[in-house]
């Protein structure tokens, strides 16, 4: 199988190959020694920092001494050339300094070196400053043993770094680039979060900061590092009870900045006033939890909030928008809290904040047509809808649309507060309770009223507000006419009918037995779709709607309503067959493939055992079609996938009542599949068996299709790189594995292809990529599950089903009771063939190419092998853990015989999956 994980540090391939790497190395230090132009030395410089980052582990240990020495030799001759090639070697010496263990106390030995020479400072600075950020860096595998060290090293020096920035502001003067560098390095080590916090409160670069934002003359560059220091010390003392004495001098320096803001905003510059906005929110993020303990006491001071609401009365929406994180953690905060006293509070700053949103909200004057929703204006009022939901209960649902409504009501507003308001009543508009409001029945009322002379954008947003309010118009059908007319003249009209169409969707959605009636009205609407001015998720919607209504009417009606619901779509397919087959063209059909699977997809009437699907006989005529239009575009793969997409659910739209088309489907997946691979085919493959895996009949005629699709997937996954190129086939064969295994587990286990696919999922369980990797560990995890349960109740998988995409999840081996022992027999010798080996890469891929998220799914699996065999599974994890490399490149420890041997115990001692989980996490830090 093509290799899918990173390389395991120290595995040398040949002297040939190791001459050709060493080149790299040797040719950028003479790049950078013959000094020529900026180009050679930047490519040269960078060249070295990626090479010490990825592959530090070609050099041999006795020469990291000569390279450290070179490359501070480098950055001293090139200070002057160019900044970005100090920064790159810059990079280079900190990715040395934590890799290589021997260089002990490197910022002590660096400060030694260049600390009496003026001319060295800014790149001695920039080592400083990047070193920190190094530390958690994605591209430097050091491990948590040498983390530690190295910041417990830093926390240690980290005084020593503050002097020297200290005195380097006191030699230099007014030196502007001097104090950008040096609160770039202060900010560097305050996010690292290893500076002393009662040293800092007394020291003078904190006065210096606050000087620095107070003065109206600071340039633009110097104000951003100064805010960027500021934000990240905030954010270093996110526990203010540790860090009394800092937190204390940071909220009254903070709080000494409003004049300068307000200077700012009279000044019209606008960088700065987003710089203070970004330092207000980021104090009141650092003391929510003080401000919401103590509102008004101390550095629960509620002045925060109006830093913040001040911020908010900014005529720029940019300014507010910065503080949106903040108001939504308070709204959770106090919503988890749910003290009334507490609301009281906090309420009316709520109520001036939604006060200037609704402002915010407003369309220029002279904006013609509807608002736009995907420009940056239009993507800022989506964030104010989404927040208003999140606060709302704060002020109160009803008590705020009432208010809303009565500003439309009593005043005689302009167009563009009308509109503000009533996008913002629409955002609210679910959260009022529905039942016998007149003020909801009013408001409904009134906007269906709405005369045509008013604003298109008025128009545009009530119609949005009444689709919002499908719920007032479920429970007063007496509404159902008016709105249905409203929406309608709205439909026929270009810029209005993607928010009507989805408006009568969600009618559709809600009202689904209200509208059985209009269900004509639906289908004159769908046969005529492409006369309105509808976008493609607009028209789609409309179908949907009709669908649901469609499932609610009589089951004697359906199949025929559905036939004509269909028929539109249909005839378009076989008019671009026909065209194809005359003039040679081939036309995208896509549009009515998509528009088919939506109503199959939403077509769900409740049928009793033994009646016949209504929907049966409409599939059955469809098939055809679906079948020549699949054969006739087999090559293009978005086309074959939007024709499996449909089958797919036409197959669950009528469940067994498909099988006539089952020979006739695989037959034709079978045989296009071998020219053409779209992975498509198998995941429509993997609805087939979970439809009929169970079926006696048709067991082996699955089993047959499952081989036969296998071949030409292994021939693609076995290339050179073939899992990592094609996860999307990787994830389709395992899920269609899957459900052989909890649908026909011994038809798999007792076939010829089982030992294939195990050692394709062993080699894949490297693969980082989420949705291919989540697949091959729930097959894993299901297979040896099947030896593990004799019935559903034992295995209940937090995991497994978050992950399904397909609504049809059943318990899992519900039904192969009986066959219990042989599953038993079937996966004792599979584990007997590949345990070991199963084992040993998925700690390897667990420790050197996986991301974090997908460690649980790995630990359910460790877990299903010791549930099965606990004291093999003891044995094989021991022996796993023994491959491991035990030290780094650089000489660091990278796990100690204590840490493996404490691990072995937590896994193999577990008596929950949770806990295997828990230890796997801490131990891959070991290794990252």
């Amino acid at each position: 199988m093509g290799e899918a994980g990173d390389r395991t540090p120290g595995t040398g391939a040949g002297t040939g190959a190791g001459n050709r790497r060493m080149y790299a190395w040797e040719i950028s230090d003479q790049l950078l020694q013959l000094k020529q132009d900026v180009e050679s030395c930047y490519f040269a410089a960078q060249t070295m920092k990626m090479k010490i980052q990825t592959s530090f582990y070609e050099l041999p240990p006795e020469t990291h001494n000569a390279l450290r020495d070179s490359l501070l030799t480098h950055i001293q001759n090139l200070k002057d050339l160019s900044p970005i090639i100090v920064t790159q070697l810059a990079l280079a010496i900190a990715d040395l300094a934590l890799q290589m263990a021997s260089w002990k106390g490197c910022v002590h030995t660096l400060i030694e070196k260049y600390n009496n020479d003026i001319s060295s400072m800014p790149f001695l600075i920039e080592i400083l400053t990047v070193l920190p950020e190094e530390v958690h860096s994605r591209s430097l595998r050091i491990g948590a043993n040498r983390r530690t060290e190295i910041i417990e090293d830093l926390a240690y020096y980290s005084s020593t770094v503050v002097t020297l920035l200290t005195t380097c502001v006191e030699k230099t003067g007014n030196d502007e680039k001097m104090f950008i560098k040096v609160f770039r390095c202060l900010g560097s080590w305050f996010n690292l979060g290893v500076l002393d916090s009662n040293f800092m409160a007394s020291n003078q670069l904190l006065m210096v900061l606050f000087q620095v934002l107070q003065r109206d003359e600071t340039s633009t560059n110097l104000h951003e590092a100064a805010s960027d220091c500021v934000c990240s010390a905030l954010y270093a003392i996110e526990n203010v009870d540790t860090n009394m004495a800092l937190a204390l001098q940071l909220f009254q320096g903070v709080l000494t900045l409003e004049t300068a803001y307000h200077m700012a905003v009279a000044r019209e510059d606008l960088d700065k006033v987003l710089n203070y906005c970004r330092i207000f929110t980021e104090l009141c993020e650092t003391f929510l939890e003080t401000t919401v303990r103590s509102p008004g006491q101390g550095m629960g001071d509620l002045r925060t909030l109006e830093l913040l609401l001040i911020c908010a009365g900014h005529p720029q929406y940019e300014v507010v928008e910065i503080s949106f994180n903040f108001w939504y953690r308070l709204g959770e905060h106090l919503y988890k809290i749910n003290d009334a006293a507490l609301h009281t509070i906090f309420r009316p700053y709520i109520q001036r904040l939604l006060h200037c949103l609704a402002r915010h909200c407003q369309l220029d004057p002279d904006h013609e047509g509807i608002p736009e929703d995907t420009d940056d204006f239009g993507e800022f009022r989506m964030r104010v809808s989404d927040l208003v939901k999140d606060v709302i209960f704060l002020v109160g649902s009803m008590e705020c649309f009432s208010q809303l409504y009565s500003t439309l009501k009593e005043g005689n507003p302009s167009w563009e507060v009308t509109e503000a308001v009533l996008f913002i009543m629409a955002a609210i508009a679910k959260s009022v309770d529905p039942e016998n409001n007149p003020t909801l029945s009013e408001v409904l009322q009134q906007v269906v009223l709405l005369p045509e002379s008013v604003h298109m954008a008025v128009r545009y947003t009530s119609i949005e507000l009444v689709g919002e309010m499908s719920e007032v118009v479920d429970r007063n059908p007496r509404f159902l006419d008016p709105v249905l007319n409203y929406l309608m003249k709205g439909l026929r009209e270009k810029p209005l009918a993607s928010a009507a169409a989805k408006a009568i969707h969600n009618i559709c959605s809600v009202c689904r037995d209200h509208m059985a009636q209009h269900f004509q009205g639906l289908l004159d609407i769908a046969r005529s779709l492409d006369s309105f001015a509808l976008s493609t998720e607009a028209a789609v919607g409309l179908l949907k709607g009709t669908a649901l209504v469609l499932a609610r009417l009589p089951l004697e009606k359906i199949a025929e309503c559905l036939s004509d619901l269909c028929a539109v779509q249909v005839m378009a397919l076989k008019k671009l067959l026909a065209e194809e087959s005359t003039n040679g063209k081939s036309a995208d059909p896509t549009v009515w493939l998509d528009r088919l699977a939506v109503i199959f997809r939403h077509t769900n009437p409740i049928v009793e055992n033994g009646q016949t699907h209504p929907c049966q006989k409409v599939i059955q005529e469809i098939w055809p079609v679906l079948s020549e239009t699949l054969n006739t575009h087999q090559a293009d793969n978005r086309i074959v996938e939007r024709c499996c997409r449909c089958l797919r659910f036409a197959v669950r739209c009528v469940g067994k009542g498909s099988a006539s088309l089952l020979q006739p489907l695989v037959t034709q997946m079978v045989s296009v599949y071998q020219v053409y691979p779209h992975s498509c085919f198998l995941y429509l493959g993997s609805i087939l068996v979970d439809e009929y895996g169970m079926e006696e009949g048709c067991r082996q005629g699955l089993l047959d299709m499952l081989q036969a699709l296998c071949m030409p997937t292994f021939q693609l996954l076995e290339q050179q790189n073939g899992l990592r190129n094609h996860p999307d086939t990787v994830d389709d064969l395992f899920r269609l594995a899957t459900r052989f295994v909890q649908r026909s587990p011994v038809t798999l286990l007792s076939s010829s292809i089982i030992v294939h696919i195990i050692q394709c999922a062993i080699a894949a369980t490297s693969l980082d990529h989420r949705d291919a990797n989540c697949s091959v560990m729930k097959f894993v995890r299901d297979l040896i599950h099947t030896g593990v349960a004799n019935d559903v109740s034992q295995h209940v998988c937090p995991l497994s089903l978050q992950h399904e995409q397909d609504k049809h999840v059943c318990p899992l081996f519900l039904q192969h009771e009986e066959d219990f022992e042989v599953r038993k027999q079937l996966i004792g010798q599979a584990m007997e063939q590949h345990g070991q080996q199963l084992i040993t890469q998925l700690m390897h891929s667990c420790c050197f190419c996986l991301p974090p998220y997908t460690l649980p799914d790995v630990a359910e699996v460790l877990w299903e092998v010791m549930v099965f065999d606990r004291p093999t599974f003891c044995r094989w994890l021991e022996n796993a853990l023994k491959g491991l490399p035990k030290e780094t490149s650089g000489g660091a420890v990278t796990v100690t015989h204590k840490q493996l041997t404490d691990f072995h115990k937590q896994v193999t001692s577990a008596e929950e999956c949770k806990q295997v989980c828990w230890a796997i996490r801490e131990f891959t830090r070991l290794f990252r």
